[in-house]
């Protein structure tokens, strides 16, 4: 874990950290709201379980068959095109930007420089949301129950580290203003 956290303060740089800040910009101005349009077209009025925080297994089976055929290969479609780019996105948003204030905040000793990792363990679970939703939607009517369960816990424990990942942002921005205060000329 040491390697690769060393790894992702290497790739912190100023540049990479605006590129994603740019990127998030897009997404969110324009590709979010398409694919949020696309989505509600075809959920039927049954939600999405990659927006909801929680939801039992049960649940997702219910959103299975309000979804329909069409609805839950479009769903699978969206997961394993557009859903692909998303956390790479966002995640790299949140990992370059945090990288790069708590690099300039922080030594390299620094037990803080951990939280880095902390949106990337977001990422990953956003990942295995999408590959055991997707089993769920494919496999059904057939109700895959383990899937279900694993599902609906990837989910909670992705957006505990997605909304994690913002709320260290905004502390790595935090620490990076109080050492620049502390680093200036009037206060040396």
């Amino acid at each position: 874990m040491k390697t690769l956290t060393i790894g992702l303060y290497k790739i912190s740089t100023g540049w990479l950290a605006v590129t994603y800040i740019a990127l998030m910009i897009v997404f969110i101005g324009w590709v979010l709201p398409d694919q949020s349009a696309k989505a509600e077209a075809t959920a039927n009025g049954a939600g999405s379980p990659d927006t909801s925080f929680f939801y039992a297994p049960e649940k997702l089976f219910e959103m299975a068959d309000t979804y329909e055929e069409a609805g839950r290969q479009a769903y699978i479609h969206a997961r394993w095109t557009f859903d692909l780019i998303f956390p790479l996105v966002y995640g790299g948003f949140l990992i370059t930007t945090t990288g790069w204030l708590l690099g300039k905040a922080t030594s390299p000793e620094s037990k803080l420089r951990w939280l880095i990792l902390v949106p990337m363990i977001g990422v990953v679970f956003d990942y295995l949301e999408n590959t055991a939703v997707s089993l769920v939607m494919n496999a059904y009517p057939t109700r895959l129950g383990w899937a279900a369960f694993l599902a609906s816990g990837f989910t909670l424990i992705k957006w505990v580290f997605v909304y994690g990942g913002f709320a260290v942002l905004v502390a790595a921005f935090v620490i990076w203003l109080v050492s620049l205060k502390r680093s200036s000329p009037a206060n040396t």
